[in-house]
């Protein structure tokens, strides 16, 4: 991963994507989404594969969500532009999570082989998308806290944020897995206690979802609440993560 979305969701830079896939109305609605989220931009949509290429030359997106089926030219091979030797010597490598209808077992792990830091299979729900771009902000942010050197637990969080495990117990209506780690996450690291309103500001969901997933953690038992009371009297409500 790159480390160019600094503070994402605290008032700096937001992590800009370009958006490349040959159905102008998905790449619409993928553009609509990223610019709906609090920390990201959608600088430039992209069509094909030469566009693609022209536009990281124009705009140095920090994220590219790339499809693999271009009308001109492979998707993998725009990934391994993007990930390859000479990117990286000329102007820095792009992180690319790739969104794609192909589920060849080969292509899975071409992409990943190439650097992709996710694959996300069509048909899927707009939630898979923004859930897995919450996820990318949060490792960027993990990133930036780690410092100089890393411990085997900050690499296993890194890796278990970007590429989550499926399965595991089944979450109330409205919720998700891959919001519920991020939340947890959150808490886990800040090594103290933390408000809904904070919670948010780590993650990039909205207040009132991390509060909900917050109250989920406390009655799962996983972490605790305690109420705050200050000047004028009303109660704050403080997380804190059990262990």
């Amino acid at each position: 991963m790159t480390a160019t979305a600094a503070g994402v969701g605290s008032g700096a830079d937001p992590i800009r994507v370009l958006i490349v896939d040959d159905d102008v109305r998905v790449a619409q609605n993928h553009c609509e989404l990223v610019d709906s989220m609090r920390g990201f931009e959608a600088v430039a949509r992209a069509h094909t594969a030469g566009e693609a290429l022209a536009a990281v030359r124009r705009h140095r997106p920090d994220l590219v969500l790339l499809d693999l089926f271009l009308p001109d030219a492979s998707g993998m091979e725009v990934l391994k532009e993007l990930r390859g030797p000479r990117a990286e010597a000329k102007e820095g490598l792009v992180d690319v999570l790739v969104i794609t209808a192909l589920r060849n077992v080969e292509h899975v792990r071409a992409a990943l082989h190439n650097g992709a830091v996710y694959y996300l299979l069509k048909p899927f729900p707009l939630a898979s998308l923004r859930e897995q771009l919450e996820r990318y902000a949060a490792a960027q942010k993990k990133l930036d806290r780690m410092g100089g050197d890393a411990t085997q637990n900050d690499v296993d969080s890194l890796l278990g944020l970007l590429r989550p495990q499926s399965g595991g117990a089944v979450l109330p209506k409205g919720l998700t897995a891959a919001t519920a780690d991020l939340v947890a996450e959150a808490l886990r690291v800040a090594g103290a206690d933390l408000s809904a309103s904070e919670v948010s500001e780590r993650t990039g969901v909205a207040r009132v979802t991390a509060r909900r997933y917050l109250e989920h953690h406390c009655a799962e038992g996983r972490a605790d609440l305690e109420l705050r009371y200050g000047q004028a009297g009303r109660p704050e409500h403080r997380y804190r993560w059990r262990g």
